[in-house]
């Protein structure tokens, strides 16, 4: 009977191990390298559940819905780690559990969306602006955000199909933030992006490289992971800068609220933040890196690419996303709409 009895406890101890060592995290799809998925559970014994979603808002209704679900990482970009701050859906994070920090590029840190990185770590991080097919225009000619309302670029212009992406644009030829919520604002870059429809061939986000790689557009405004891959397909595209500021996007890691397994959270974090680390998710994916440490370990040919790093004196006038709230949200929503029927 004793015999038995220590064979029952060794049993209930295992599964109560099991179930602990274990991180669940909820991510996009093909985000995290299989890779180093199996290189931390080497590392720390920690087996690892990922499951993936293809929007914020879908990662958010989620949780939303149901917020002890059971996740411990989520990688939601900069302006819903806003909202779901402000929600009280994210844990606050102890940054002295996180020593590996010292290596994130501080021009990546304590943004307007999330201040002392209170409840997100950047993840990954790119730049939207323009492409351009040098094949029929100079890109040199092309400085500023206004430049794509040129009578030129008639029916050549693809936009991503994003609104806040779409809006920005306009606000940021206005000479506005592309936070703003003031209600005036909004409707002026509204009617100021009517004015550019005429140029605009497409909206398109997942087929934006076949489409500038087999000239069906000329000029874009595209991502530049997507501007990466753009460049090396077809010799003739450029990626520009504007002068009037770049846009930012950084997706992030954070702890949803009631995270199972917290303490292996804050290792999963600590881990994607080592150098080595940094660099396997950056070379594997083909998306910037926040990792300075990562960065300098890179070869030359990538820490000099202009797409994937762009000067210090253009990353720190760009702007990032931020969250808007409910009703202003709304506002833009309806110009979204109408922009998109006036099309």
């Amino acid at each position: 009977m004793r015999y038995k009895s220590l064979i029952i406890l060794l049993m209930l101890i295992g599964m109560a191990y099991s179930q602990n060592n274990v991180i669940n995290i909820y991510n996009w799809s093909a985000y995290t390298p299989k890779s180093v998925i199996k290189l931390f559970t080497k590392q720390t014994g920690i087996h690892v559940n990922y499951t993936t979603y293809a929007s914020n808002e879908e990662l958010y209704e989620k949780l939303k819905a149901d917020p002890s679900i059971g996740y411990d990482i989520i990688v939601p970009s900069s302006y819903f780690v806003q909202r779901m701050a402000k929600e009280g859906m994210l844990e606050k994070l102890d940054l002295k559990q996180l020593p590996n920090l010292k290596n994130i590029n501080p021009l990546l840190l304590n943004k307007p969306y999330d201040p002392g990185n209170q409840y997100s770590i950047p993840y990954l991080w790119g730049t939207t602006s323009i492409i351009v097919n040098n094949k029929y225009y100079d890109p040199k000619t092309i400085t500023t955000w206004n430049d794509l309302w040129q009578q030129r670029f008639y029916n050549q212009l693809l936009l991503n199909d994003d609104m806040r992406d779409v809006f920005s644009i306009g606000l940021a030829a206005l000479g506005y933030s592309i936070n703003t919520s003031d209600p005036e604002q909004i409707k002026q870059a509204y009617l100021k992006l009517r004015q550019l429809m005429p140029n605009v061939k497409l909206f398109s986000s997942d087929g934006a490289i076949p489409i500038m790689l087999d000239e069906d557009a000329t000029i874009g405004v595209v991502y530049s992971g997507d501007a990466e891959q753009m460049t090396k397909g077809n010799k003739k595209l450029r990626y520009v800068y504007t002068k009037s500021g770049i846009i930012i996007w950084i997706d992030c890691m954070s702890i949803p609220k009631n995270a199972p397994h917290l303490a292996n959270a804050y290792k999963f974090i600590n881990f994607i933040m080592q150098p080595k680390i940094a660099k396997m998710i950056s070379m594997q994916l083909g998306y910037s890196s926040p990792n300075i440490t990562a960065v300098h370990g890179m070869p030359n040919r990538i820490q000099n690419n202009m797409i994937m790093y762009p000067p210090q004196n253009i990353l720190a006038h760009g702007q990032t996303e931020g969250y808007l709230g409910k009703a202003t949200q709304a506002l833009y929503l309806h110009y979204w709409e109408l922009l998109k029927i006036s099309g």
